[in-house]
């Protein structure tokens, strides 16, 4: 028979990585490393925390096997560790959403009424014509990490000022980080306000890629006309 103790210590390890995703914070860090490549203060600043606390977090998760390093000069940069930890992140995410029924009101308050939105196959036929604009309205350090082919970059909080940049007369499909990111909805507000047709994509930029769709990387371009 075996050894309970032995059961135990399995079980915790398992449990190492349940302790790690056990902060909002935490999985907030995770979301933005599925982003790409990104060093502790760009963290900090993107998650709102100080630097210390949100190096504090990143051990956890780095403990845990969830995320590695690796050092440029006195920075230190963080990365998932792999799919498998993307894919948990959202595992964790559609299970809490099908699961808890407070996940949709807190939804509805951080996000607003939902915004139309485009598959990705659509996505990919329709730019692939010219009918439609791919726009990343994430911060460019995030576009440059990896991007939908073709993607003009306006982060959102630019978006306004903007506008003229983007070719008239034809539909825009707005995407960002994820499924629970507010940035592509309040793009797709903001255009449709300003006479576009605009929609979001279903998903972000990790189910993107998850998917195995193309991505390319590197810095932004101006947007054609």
């Amino acid at each position: 028979m075996a050894d309970a103790r032995h059961k135990a210590v399995l079980y915790e390890q398992f449990a190492r990585v349940g302790k790690a995703l056990a902060s909002p914070k935490r999985l907030e860090l995770l979301d933005l490393l599925a982003q790409g490549e990104r060093n502790v203060d760009d963290l900090a600043r993107e998650a709102e925390l100080g630097v210390t606390s949100c190096s504090a977090h990143l051990q956890v998760l780095h403990r845990a096997r969830l995320v590695t390093t690796r050092k440029q000069g006195t920075r230190v940069y963080y990365s998932l560790a792999g799919d498998d930890v993307a894919h948990l992140q959202a595992e964790v995410r559609d299970v809490a959403a099908r699961l808890l029924a407070e996940v949709a009101p807190a939804r509805l308050a951080y996000l607003g009424e939902d915004v139309e939105m485009i598959s990705p196959d659509e996505l990919l036929r329709r730019a692939s014509s010219g009918e439609v604009t791919v726009l990343d309205v994430r911060p460019a350090a995030e576009y440059a990490a990896g991007h939908i082919p073709g993607a003009v970059s306006i982060p959102v909080s630019e978006l306004a000022g903007r506008l003229a940049e983007l070719p008239a007369g034809i539909d825009v499909a707005a995407y960002c980080r994820g499924p629970y990111c507010v940035f592509a909805h309040d793009a797709v507000r903001l255009l449709r306000a300003n006479g576009h047709t605009a929609r979001r994509l279903s998903g972000g930029m990790p189910e993107w890629r998850l998917a195995g769709l193309p991505v390319a990387v590197g810095e932004a371009q101006p947007a054609s006309r």
